[in-house]
């Protein structure tokens, strides 16, 4: 897993230095947008694509989106 995944023509990453917030990137990276940024998934530490969801591991679990990022739902 990584702290940024590249998703169609999007980067996008875990913010350095506000673990709960997801951004991204339509730019190689030169400037980054707020995509999630709620406190009640927890801080993320991994991100992974695995082609039809992002899933993201946190400290309160492991979370998937099926929207890039804009929203999780817990994984059971």
């Amino acid at each position: 897993m990584a702290q940024m995944i590249l998703k169609g023509k999007e980067m996008i990453r875990i913010n350095p230095s506000t673990k709960t917030k997801i951004e991204y990137s339509t730019n190689d990276g030169r400037s980054w947008m707020a995509r999630s940024t709620s406190t009640s998934y927890g801080d993320f530490s991994d991100l992974t694509d695995n082609g039809k969801e992002i899933l993201g591991m946190t400290s309160k679990g492991l979370y998937y989106s099926t929207n890039e990022g804009r929203s999780w739902m817990k994984r059971s």
